[in-house]
C-alpha cells in the first residue's frame, strides 16, 4: 500500500541530505509531503511563526507517518519538535532516520545527531512505545525505507 509520508528535518543544515531521501522515495511512486524549495521556505519564514505552524499542519493533512529525518541539529529545532509532536497528536506511525552519513552538496558528512524522540515518554493505550530509529546508509534505507514506513504505520494502527 502507498504511503502519504511526511519528511521531517531541518532545513537549513540537510536540505540536501534530505533531498536524497525524498527522490529514492518518489522515485518509486509515493507520495512524500514536507518538502519546498528554498524560495518557498523564505517566503513562509516571513509570515511568522503561525504561519509555519498552518503551513506544517496542512502538510500533514492526509498522511499516516511521519519520517524524521535526523541530522547534527534536528533535535534542536522547534518546527521538528512541533513536527513531532502533531504527529504523534495526529496518530501517525513515527520513525527516525538518520541522515548523517549521506553527503551534502560540498561532498562532506556530519556528525551524528542526537535522537528527537528522546525527549518524550510516548504512550499508546498506556502503554510505553519506543520510536524506531535507523540509519539511511548503514540500514540501507533506499531498499528499506517502504517496510520502515509500513511498521511504523502499522504499530499506529494505520
Amino acid at each position: 500500500m502507498a504511503r502519504h509520508t511526511f519528511f521531517s528535518f531541518h532545513y537549513e543544515r540537510d536540505v540536501w541530505r534530505a533531498g536524497q531521501v525524498r527522490n529514492s522515495w518518489v522515485t518509486q511512486d509515493r507520495i512524500a509531503s514536507g518538502f519546498f524549495d528554498k524560495a518557498a521556505w523564505e517566503e513562509v519564514k516571513k509570515k511568522g511563526d503561525a504561519a509555519i505552524k498552518a503551513w506544517i499542519d496542512a502538510q500533514l493533512k492526509g498522511t499516516s507517518v511521519t519520517v524524521v529525518l535526523i541530522g547534527a541539529e534536528t533535535a534542536n529545532r522547534d518546527y521538528v519538535n512541533y513536527e513531532i509532536t502533531q504527529s504523534w497528536a495526529k496518530d501517525n506511525g513515527l520513525l527516525g532516520v538518520y541522515i548523517h552519513n549521506l553527503k551534502d552538496n560540498a561532498q562532506k558528512t556530519d556528525t551524528k545527531g542526537v535522537n528527537p524522540f528522546s525527549q518524550w515518554t510516548f504512550r499508546r493505550n498506556g502503554v510505553v512505545v519506543s520510536i524506531p530509529t535507523y540509519d539511511w546508509v548503514n540500514d540501507n534505507g533506499y531498499a528499506n525505507l517502504g517496510s520502515w514506513i509500513e511498521a511504523a504505520a502499522k504499530a499506529a494502527g494505520r
